[in-house]
């Protein structure tokens, strides 16, 4: 197990676009799947959330994204698609500021498409948790981060001020 040191914000890595993963980039991936893993369930035990990480944030500019709610899940150049007309508002979290909460609005539903392990294409139709939790890693995948998504300007909260499921 190897656990990678989680960027924080501010760090330039943080907004730049991840290139696409090419079947060829597979195994030199694999290590960095595995860390990816292993990193988000530490943060997990350490601070008590965490249900998805990007690669961008441990400082891999590849389009992956690593999820574990019910087992793991890796996603290999996601694309979001069928976005909702409905949407939601929430206060969202992230690993790399883990103390402050933001104020974003999210599609209440969307489609996503991607490749696995074996390179076999994939597709999840997302509602509601998963949903926006997808919608902010793909954006890490893009070099957003939810303060560029904040609401407004009173949009921000430490987590000690605020309750949240």
């Amino acid at each position: 197990m190897t656990l990678r040191r989680i960027l924080l914000l501010g760090d330039p890595k943080l907004y730049e676009v991840s290139s696409a993963v090419t079947p060829g980039d597979l195994d030199l991936l694999r290590p960095v799947i595995a860390d990816l893993h292993d990193t988000m369930m530490e943060f997990r035990r350490t601070h008590g959330v965490g249900r998805a990480i990007a690669a961008p944030q441990i400082g891999v500019a590849k389009r992956v994204v690593c999820m574990h709610i019910d087992e793991p899940v890796v996603l290999i150049n996601p694309i979001l698609d069928k976005m909702g007309s409905e949407m939601i508002e929430l206060w969202d979290d992230c690993m790399s500021f883990p103390d402050l909460l933001v104020k974003v609005r999210r599609h209440k539903s969307c489609r996503i498409t991607y490749r696995d392990l074996e390179w076999r294409e994939q597709t999840m139709a997302l509602e509601d948790d998963s949903s926006e939790l997808l919608q902010h890693e793909c954006d890490h995948l893009d070099g957003l981060l939810a303060v560029a998504r904040a609401i407004d300007g009173r949009s921000f909260a430490l987590r000690e001020e605020i309750s949240i499921k």
